[in-house]
C-alpha cells in the first residue's frame, strides 16, 4: 500500500508544482490554444491560453511511478511498463498534433488519417506485447478472453481478435477523452475519478489474487498491485494539474494529455481484465462520444440536428448553462458511473 500512496503523492506534487512552470514557459514561447470559429462564442476569450499541459501530466505520472519504486526498493513490472508506455506513446502522437496546431495557428493539427495511423500503430504494438511475457504462473499481462470483472471464459477471442478489440478500445478511449476535453477541468476531473476507481480495483485484485490463494472469487491478473500504482500516479498527476486547469483554466492539457489519459485508461482496463467494466466506469466519456455519433449519424440521414452542438457539453452551453455548472454536473455524472462500476465489481466478487 505504501507503493500506491507514494506513487500518487509524488505525481500530485510534481504536477502541482510543475504546471505553473509549464504555464510560464509555454506563454513565453507563445504556445497558445487556437479556438475553432464554429464553437461557442464564449470560448473565444480562451484563445492564447497555454496548451500542451498534458506533458506535465505524463512527466508527473512517470516520476510518481519510478520514484515510488525507488523509495520502496521494489521492482517495476511488465504490466506497469506497458500501461505507461502506451500512455507516453499516445502522448507523443497528441504532442505532434498540438505542435502542428501552434505552428500553423489553427484549431486542427494532424490530419485525421495520420492521427488514426499513429493511434493504431501504438495500440497494435501494445496489444501484441500484452499477450507476451508470462510470469512464473504462466500469466501474461493481458489475456485473449473478453472480460467484465475477470475473464469471461466462454468468450475466447483468440490473439487476432484480441488485437482488434484492443485497437478499438485504445482508439475509442483516447478519442473519447479528447472529445470530453472541451470545457475547463472537465476531462481532468472525470479522469481523476476513473483512475481512483482503478486504484481500488487493482488493490482488491492483489489482495484476492489466485497466485496466493485459489478461491472461487480470486483474480487471475499478472500484476494487479503495480497497475494500482500506475492508476494512483495517473490520478495524482491529474489532481495536481486540475488545480491550474479548473475553471477558469490557466492551461489546457491539449491532445498531448487527452490521448495519453484515454490510452492509460484503456491499458489499465485491458491489463486488469475489466474491459467491459470500463464502459461503466468511464460512462461520461461514453455518453459524450455517443452524442457525437448520434449527431453526425442523424444529420447525415435527415439533415437535421439532435443537439444544438456536439459534443454534448457544448449543447448545454448553447442552451444557456454556465460552464462551471456543466463541469460540476458532469463530474457528478462521472461519480455516479464510477460508484456504479466499483459497486458492480465488488458485488460480483461477493456473488
Amino acid at each position: 500500500m505504501r507503493l500506491v500512496l507514494f506513487s500518487g503523492a509524488i505525481a500530485l506534487f510534481v504536477a502541482l508544482l510543475g504546471t505553473p512552470v509549464a504555464i510560464s514557459l509555454f506563454r513565453r514561447h507563445g504556445y497558445g490554444q487556437e479556438i475553432r470559429d464554429e464553437g461557442p462564442t464564449s470560448h473565444q476569450t480562451k484563445r492564447g491560453t497555454p496548451t500542451m499541459g498534458g506533458t506535465v501530466i505524463i512527466v508527473a505520472a512517470l516520476l510518481g511511478y519510478i520514484m515510488s519504486h525507488l523509495v520502496t526498493m521494489t521492482q517495476p513490472t511488465v504490466s506497469g511498463g506497458l500501461a505507461l508506455g502506451l500512455m507516453t506513446a499516445l502522448g507523443i502522437v497528441g504532442f505532434l498534433d498540438d505542435v502542428i496546431k501552434i505552428w500553423k495557428q489553427r484549431s486542427l493539427g494532424l490530419r485525421s488519417g495520420a492521427k488514426s495511423l499513429g493511434q493504431g500503430v501504438v495500440a497494435i504494438a501494445f496489444a501484441i506485447a500484452a499477450l507476451r511475457f508470462p510470469n512464473a504462473h504462466s500469466l501474461t499481462p493481458a489475456s485473449a478472453y473478453l472480460s467484465l470483472d475477470r475473464d469471461i471464459y466462454w468468450l475466447y477471442l483468440g490473439p487476432i481478435a484480441f488485437v482488434v478489440i484492443a485497437l478499438i478500445m485504445v482508439a475509442g478511449a483516447s478519442n473519447a477523452v479528447n472529445l470530453t476535453d472541451g470545457l475547463d477541468g472537465l476531462a481532468t476531473g472525470a479522469s481523476v475519478m476513473v483512475f481512483a476507481s482503478y486504484v481500488v480495483i487493482g488493490n482488491w485484485q492483489f489482495r484476492n489474487s489466485c497466485t496466493t490463494s485459489i478461491t472461487h472469487s480470486c483474480y487471475w491478473v499478472r500484476d494487479p498491485l503495480d497497475l494500482a500504482v500506475v492508476a494512483a500516479a495517473m490520478a495524482g498527476a491529474c489532481f495536481g494539474f486540475l488545480w491550474w486547469n479548473a475553471p477558469p483554466a490557466r492551461i489546457f492539457m491539449g491532445d498531448t494529455g487527452s490521448l495519453a489519459l484515454g490510452g492509460a485508461m484503456a491499458a489499465i482496463a485491458i491489463l486488469t481484465r475489466t474491459e467491459l467494466l470500463l464502459l461503466l466506469l468511464g460512462g461520461l466519456f461514453v455518453i459524450i462520444t455517443l452524442s457525437v455519433i448520434i449527431q453526425v449519424g442523424f444529420f447525415k440521414l435527415t439533415h437535421r440536428r439532435v443537439f444544438r452542438m456536439a459534443p454534448l457539453q457544448h449543447h448545454f452551453e448553447l442552451v444557456g448553462w454556465n460552464e462551471v455548472t456543466i463541469v460540476v454536473r458532469f463530474w457528478i455524472v462521472t461519480g455516479l458511473c464510477v460508484a456504479g462500476g466499483v459497486g458492480l465489481f465488488y458485488g460480483r466478487w461477493l456473488s
